[in-house]
């Protein structure tokens, strides 16, 4: 799994409310739901690949296998 960086986040109360029932309904926790929607909306910016859309790391050569 990728390394987290937390980070503060200013939004407006309505905007929260409305993410926090969202992400109650998708069974999610309200930082889940705000990283989803957030790889589906680089996803379909093309900003990032399918792997990285679905949380995954695109390896690169120097990856080393932990298996």
């Amino acid at each position: 799994m990728a390394d987290r960086k937390p980070f503060l986040l200013r939004v407006d109360r309505d905007i929260m409310d409305a993410l926090q029932r969202w992400a109650d309904d998708d069974l999610r926790s309200l930082n889940g739901q705000i990283e989803f929607l957030l790889r589906k909306a680089l996803k379909e910016a093309t900003r990032i690949g399918e792997d990285e859309a679905k949380g995954r790391r695109r390896r690169t050569r120097g990856d080393q296998d932990s298996s």
